[in-house]
């Protein structure tokens, strides 16, 4: 199968790189799991899970009760010298989940200050896949001509918009439809939503 980044920045709605880590592991991908300062105080504060330094693939297989022995691992936001900062390292893509403005801008200038920002960086120059989920409202011209700038560059972008046609009864429903556009994205199977005709 795939092996897989997932970065969560500071954006609202770390449930949705939550649930990505979760149903990437299950369809049996390795993901290598980071998150920006602002990524893990958001996190913290809207869904309870705080990075701990000790363990912290475990903890969080633990907090998402998944069986421990699931191919996850922990990437120090602030340690450029991990694997995934450098292009010689074989990753099948990147997902930032939820993506903020504010690393989007850094992602869309290719600036390089931490390392979920190296590697996006990397994904790009390397030609890899690189998914970007937005989580604001409204974008300003300048959010637009950053994720404009990341999609010329090879980045695909898939904003964080739950659709309705499915007639979602609750929040995990419609947390599972942006999940599940984001696996078709990277051509993972999954049953997260059911599909307009079928």
């Amino acid at each position: 199968m795939g092996r897989y980044v997932v970065a969560i920045t500071g954006a609202s709605g770390s449930v949705y790189g939550l649930r990505l880590i979760e149903q990437l592991l299950l369809a049996g991908n390795e993901v290598v799991y980071t998150a920006t300062h602002a990524g893990r105080d958001v996190m913290g504060f809207e869904v309870g899970f705080d990075i701990p330094p000790e363990q912290p693939a475990e903890a969080l297989l633990e907090f998402l009760e998944l069986d421990k022995s699931l191919p996850l691992r922990h990437a120090c936001g602030e340690d450029l010298f991990d694997p995934i900062a450098s292009g010689s390292h074989s990753m099948d893509g990147m997902i930032v989940c939820p993506a903020s403005m504010g690393f989007c801008g850094s992602a869309a200038h290719g600036l390089a200050s931490n390392l979920p920002e190296r590697a996006a960086d990397v994904m790009l120059k390397e030609r890899r896949r690189l998914v970007l989920v937005p989580r604001e409202t409204p974008f300003s011209l300048i959010h637009l001509r950053n994720l404009t700038s990341l999609a010329e560059a090879g980045a695909v972008v898939v904003p964080a918009m739950p659709a309705f046609y499915t007639r979602p009864t609750t929040l995990d429903e419609a947390v599972n439809f942006v999940v599940g556009k984001v696996l078709d994205v990277l051509g993972v199977q999954h049953e997260l939503f059911p599909r307009w005709g079928e």
